[in-house]
């Protein structure tokens, strides 16, 4: 699957349209076109074959190769006036001022009152006319010879004809100047929230500086090797992921995850391409390639998302299609009815139907929308949270429960030893030993806090390898061979499942260890040798977040967790969430999460799941929308629908405000258009709204619709 750039394409229709003809192409096996980003999707062989393709089914459509718009113009873009610059719109700047001087003239011409020149005024308007208006007249012609009769340039051409056969020629040129003012007005604020959108995504630097040999040399980023070490100095963004090996820095990554407080890097942490350093030199370890960085990875998310579709978008491309037809049929009974049941003249008539045209485009609709949704997932992605399309923009704007994991999700992860126990006569650092042992290759946070435990007692030096045969089981433990001895770490659900012998009874109640603690049990050979509680706390933003989701309307909230209800309780109690379900494995979890689901959907509204950890990954694919936080396991990245950029659960509350944000803003562009259009459309009928209204009317609809959707980029929801 290959992604392509698009010049030249004009309406979403017309995307629609070419998605269309090109699916139907041999050799194309997906494509999927968007017309908010000029961005095309596709499987299929061969770059020049499909350049014909395009050529034939949409001409003057131009494809190339996907690369980020140049920091430079992205820059200028995102300033403002210097997209009106862009060669398309100052050729159509170009024909307007071109066609209003010829109008101008026309009318001088005809205040000269010279006889002999009273042919001159018209023919002068005519021209203007075809100066302003002859893309629109050859792009409406090529439609129907394609069979694509009813489009917006059909209803421009046919309106603008008809005012010329009534001898409206001023009419038919100021149509046709506003008509064409107004699309370079809105294709002037659609650029300007694509450059936005691919300039926050282009903030990697193409340079690094990399020490090659006994100095420093710049080289394209591209080119620098895993392992490699560059340098990056004060007020330089970071080209690549890396580990900082040397020096120090205050680093600020608020262009990634929305992060507006810088942190100071110190050796062996790692930093982010496209963060900034402020205050220090640092060198930096490259830990992946520049095309699989942070920065790049959102890139081709967002890019991604733009063709996933909302409903919405979908409904109101079907809903053009159809209208147009419907409105060409009304104005041709509007024109001839009327007449011949003796209400008046034809040319009356006619030219209350022509009126009906002009104020019937629904091109405020067609380019408003899309544009809406794409500024919504890119408002998103400059505050670090990462939506896989406009239909999960919809449902995050229904969310009615929001389901969280605990451990890594609403918990900091970060656990400690708080106390180890072992049989009399048994040896608590031996237990404390061996666990870390076998935990020796784990990622899981909780074993990182028994290796770190042996290593503060001098029990392990944090790579003791010894544990094979492992076999780790997701939300239960693991099972490894040490020393010859079958060693079995885990909860006390996987120990009574063994049948592991001398295992203490379930204590009655909680002692100061052990109240919102893990249980970590540890045998070797079948028998107990102890186990060990394990320690986690919210994190400071759960609260707020959780205060949040209820300012917000969202009714319902649950933990699922693999963890035992002695730690998982009081937490939940901490945080006032009263549904808590324990010692879940994923299967338990998805099983659970099936019945909210239903529960939700019953009350017209979605299910949300948060979590990290690659037991999460079943549930997240499975949730209406799973969203992962994005410091969590790959598996658990790749099957959301959101990732947040950071470890912080308010984002989840604010994920939601901005969906709600972009779906209100969506229904205020369809309720206004529609409410307007239909008011001019009655005012045209009976004869009160002349063309020049109707056509001012219409591309002040189209431009308040195009500027509205750009609030969705908006910093605040």
């Amino acid at each position: 699957m290959k992604t392509l750039r698009l010049k030249g394409l004009d309406c979403p229709v017309c995307a629609k349209s070419l998605e269309d003809g090109l699916r139907a192409t041999p050799g194309v096996s997906s494509v999927s076109v968007d017309f908010a980003s000029l961005t095309m999707r596709i499987e299929a062989p061969g770059l020049e074959s499909l350049k014909e393709a395009v050529g034939r089914i949409e001409p003057g459509v131009e494809i190339s190769e996907a690369s980020p718009v140049p920091k430079a113009q992205a820059a200028a873009q995102v300033r403002g006036l210097s997209a009106l610059l862009a060669p398309e719109i100052r050729k159509e700047v170009l024909l307007i001022l071109g066609a209003g001087l010829l109008a101008g003239l026309a009318f001088l011409v005809k205040a000269s009152s010279v006889p002999s020149l009273a042919w001159l005024s018209p023919a002068l308007l005519v021209l203007a006319w075809l100066v302003a208006g002859h893309d629109v007249l050859l792009g409406a012609g090529r439609n129907i010879l394609k069979g694509r009769v009813f489009d917006e340039l059909f209803l421009m051409g046919i309106a603008t004809i008809g005012a010329i056969a009534l001898g409206q020629y001023a009419e038919a040129v100021g149509v046709m100047v506003f008509y064409k003012i107004g699309e370079a007005l809105q294709e002037s604020a659609a650029a300007r929230s694509r450059a936005s959108v691919r300039g926050l995504l282009d903030l990697r630097p193409d340079m690094a500086r990399v020490s090659r040999g006994d100095t420093w040399i710049l080289v394209p980023a591209e080119e620098v090797e895993v392992g490699e070490v560059f340098r990056v100095l004060p007020g330089e963004r970071i080209p690549l992921d890396g580990r900082v090996v040397s020096g120090e820095s205050l680093v600020d990554s608020q262009a990634l995850t929305g992060e507006p407080r810088p942190r100071r890097a110190f050796p062996g942490e790692e930093v982010l391409a496209a963060a900034l350093s402020l205050d220090g030199s640092i060198e930096i370890e490259a830990l992946r390639p520049a095309g699989e960085s942070s920065a790049a990875k959102i890139a081709s998310l967002v890019e991604d998302a733009s063709h996933a579709k909302a409903r919405t978008e979908r409904f109101v491309t079907r809903f053009a299609r159809i209208y147009t037809p419907i409105v060409v049929a009304l104005a041709l009974a509007l024109a001839l009815i009327p007449p011949l049941l003796g209400l008046g003249s034809l040319a009356s008539w006619a030219y209350r139907a022509l009126v009906l045209l002009v104020i019937s485009c629904p091109c405020a609709l067609v380019i408003s929308i899309p544009l809406g949704y794409f500024g919504g997932i890119g408002g998103a992605a400059k505050r670090g949270i990462l939506v896989k399309g406009g239909n999960v923009l919809d449902a995050l704007a229904k969310t009615g429960t929001v389901v969280f994991d605990k451990t890594g999700t609403l918990t900091k992860g970060v656990f400690r030893v708080l106390s180890i126990e072992a049989p009399e006569g048994g040896s608590q650092d031996e237990v404390l030993r061996l666990a870390a042992q076998a935990e020796a290759r784990s990622r899981h946070p909780i074993a990182a806090s028994i290796r770190a435990a042996a290593m503060a007692l001098g029990l392990s030096d944090g790579t003791d390898d010894g544990a094979s045969e492992i076999r780790e089981m997701p939300g239960r433990g693991l099972r490894c061979s040490i020393g010859g001895g079958t060693i079995l770490l885990g909860n006390r659900a996987l120990l009574e499942e063994e049948g592991i012998v001398g295992l203490p009874p379930r204590a009655e109640g909680a002692g100061p260890d052990q109240g919102g603690a893990t249980e970590v049990h540890l045998a070797r050979d079948g028998a107990w040798l102890g186990l060990l509680r394990i320690g986690d706390e919210a994190k400071e933003d759960a609260a707020p977040a959780l205060a949040a989701l209820e300012g917000l309307g969202v009714g319902r909230m649950a933990i699922l967790t693999g963890d035992g209800l002695a730690s998982a309780g009081p937490l939940a109690a901490s945080l006032g969430i009263a549904e808590v379900h324990a010692n879940l494995l994923p299967a338990d979890k998805l099983r659970h999460l099936e019945a909210i689901i239903a529960e939700t959907t019953a009350l017209g509204a979605t299910t949300v799941f948060v979590g990290d950890g690659i037991n999460d990954a079943p549930v997240l694919a499975r949730a209406d929308v799973g969203m992962a936080m994005g410091g969590g396991a790959d598996a658990a990245v790749d099957c959301a629908d959101v990732i947040l950029m950071t470890d912080e659960p308010s984002r989840v509350a604010e994920a939601v405000a901005r969906a709600r944000h972009t779906r209100r803003i969506v229904r205020q562009n369809i309720i206004g258009s529609l409410a307007i259009k239909g008011a001019f459309l009655v005012l045209g009928a009976l004869g009160i709204a002349v063309m020049w209204e109707a056509v001012i009317a219409d591309v002040g609809v189209a431009l308040l619709a195009t500027l509205n959707a750009t609030r969705a980029m908006g910093n605040r929801p």
